[in-house]
């Protein structure tokens, strides 16, 4: 059984299904985990016949503190330590920072399908809907204290209390501390040294917590929603989830204080860029806009659910990466489309195909011709082709007008990939004009392959990616000659470095007249080299 069918299997009544997100800065792809993930639990629990909600939370009220570095340094800078929704927009396309960046990354949820129930916590602070939870959560942040120290060993004063004030000379939330509670009001103390990132303004004074004055601490904060919305089922990233970390600290409060049992939860990894944890604030990796840019939507979020939840999943759009995603997709599309055409109906959703279910924007799996990803990305850096033409030329059956469709948004993937993610020895680059220089230092052995390799292509009839691919590597066996040293005289033949894409689809792209010649050539100018 898929895991999301399992919890959904698991699951009693009405489920309430809950994430959140800080829009500290731009969201990285990284986010998106847990989007999709919360996001196929709740579309798991409606395949069941379970009714369920979906709700996504903007922890707006979260301190600023690090100006991304792709923001303007002097212009933030004089909000650390201030409330998002109180931090000014970096456009005036929104009211304030967290409206922004979280407006961006909403057009990614649409994007791709995922449509939650939207909430900011400016919003239930702001309204009173927090004050019942504010007070309960003063009155007995003895208990609070005892969780904190029970589940995580982090030992509080005996005069702390779990809130921050919005300091009322400064602005600040970050660098307030809350050392007394009269029922109706709090002491705090903006101290100039609560934070290693930002000075309190020291000012000290009385002040109601209520109606949006401050905020609960988040750890107190997630148990305090957790009630408000029912939330019955919340994953949280590996990073909450060790123990004594904060899911255990909230679950903690959550059973001492409300005497309630927590909500459903299962840890899930991170995403990496190159074995680094993707950062907001410190721009690490690509933003969840730019992959959607990038990726269409069934391809992202099939990058999130092709790996169990509990593995990581080391990304960077390079080029094995981005063609090994394209490739795994369309494999199993073309084993759903062969279960299709047996059976003569639609196949039976089982855990082969169940990723490739909730990859699906709208809920229903479309077949088509899946044209190899790799080829386009290496048709369109050949000059001089007509790539729609080509591609008809190349395709084993005749396309569809679904085929056409998707094959053209796959050109405008490979294109963009080209345009903005490949490295330079990622890029085709044949050399049409010249033979290379790397080209005119092959060993003798290298040469005679290439001898003997042009001798077999002259009697090729078939000029076909796969069907020349063996003839490569037939040609190195009759000799012999190891592949290792075969196939980097013929890459070094066209592109002057030693590797490149599937060679028999390289030597496909080329016209077969100016293939034999230019292996004639190199192995003239090597000749003429060794005889001296």
């Amino acid at each position: 059984m898929f895991w999301a069918d399992k919890i959904a299997a698991d699951s009693q009544g009405e489920q309430i299904v809950n994430d959140s997100k800080t829009p500290s800065g731009r969201v990285h792809v990284g986010s998106l985990r847990g989007v999709i993930i919360h996001d196929v639990i709740y579309r798991a629990l409606k395949h069941a016949g379970k009714p369920a909600k979906f709700l996504y939370g903007t922890d707006d009220y979260d301190a600023l503190d690090t100006v991304p570095r792709y923001l303007e340094q002097e212009k933030f800078s004089p909000y650390l330590g201030f409330p998002l929704c109180n931090v000014p927009s970096p456009e005036d396309t929104a009211s304030d920072y967290a409206k922004y960046f979280m407006g961006e990354f909403l057009e990614v949820f649409d994007y791709l399908g995922v449509k939650p129930e939207i909430y900011y916590l400016r919003d239930f602070y702001r309204s009173g809907k927090m004050n019942p939870y504010i007070d309960l959560f003063l009155k007995n942040a003895h208990l609070v204290r005892e969780a904190y120290k029970e589940a995580s060993k982090a030992a509080r004063p005996d005069n702390w209390y779990p809130f921050q004030v919005i300091c009322e000379k400064c602005g600040k939330i970050a660098t307030t501390v809350v050392t007394e509670y009269n029922g109706s009001e709090v002491f705090y103390t903006c101290k100039p040294d609560a934070t290693d990132y930002v000075a309190g303004c020291g000012y000290s004074g009385w002040i109601s917590p209520f109606d949006g004055n401050g905020k609960l601490p988040w750890k107190v904060e997630w148990v305090a929603k957790w009630d408000l919305l029912g939330v019955t089922i919340e994953l949280a990233g590996k990073d909450h989830s060790q123990k004594g970390g904060s899911r255990d600290v909230a679950n903690a409060i959550c059973r001492k204080v409300l005497q309630k049992k927590p909500p459903y939860h299962s840890p899930y990894e991170f995403i990496l860029v190159n074995g680094t944890k993707m950062s907001s604030s410190k721009g690490v990796g690509s933003s969840a806009k730019e992959m959607a840019d990038l990726l269409p939507p069934e391809l992202l979020r099939f990058l999130m659910l092709r790996t169990q939840p509990r593995s990581v999943i080391n990304f960077a759009p390079n080029y094995e990466t981005i063609t090994r995603l394209f490739r795994d997709y369309d494999t199993l599309i073309e084993k759903y489309a062969a279960e299709e055409k047996a059976k003569g109906e639609k196949p039976e959703l089982n855990k082969d195909f169940l990723p490739l279910f909730y990859s699906q924007v709208d809920d229903e799996i479309k077949t088509y011709y899946p044209f190899d990803f790799s080829t386009l990305i290496s048709l369109l850096q050949i000059p001089h082709i007509d790539i729609k033409e080509e591609v008809a030329k190349r395709a084993a059956v005749k396309l569809t007008e679904y085929d056409w469709e998707v094959i053209e948004k796959r050109i405008e993937v490979a294109r963009k990939w080209l345009e903005d993610y490949a490295d330079e020895e990622e890029k085709l680059v044949i050399y049409f004009e010249r033979v290379p220089e790397k080209a005119k230092e092959l060993s003798p052995e290298q040469v005679s392959y290439l001898a003997k390799l042009a001798e077999n292509l002259e009697q090729q009839e078939v000029w076909e990616g796969e069907t020349l691919q063996t003839l490569l590597f037939s040609t190195a066996k009759e000799l012999p000659i190891e592949q290792g040293k075969a196939f980097p005289a013929f890459y070094l033949s066209f592109l002057n470095k030693e590797k490149g894409p599937k060679a028999g689809y390289l030597l496909s792209y080329l016209q077969k007249n100016f293939a034999l010649a230019r292996l004639r050539e190199v192995i003239a100018i090597n000749n003429k080299a060794l005889a001296q």
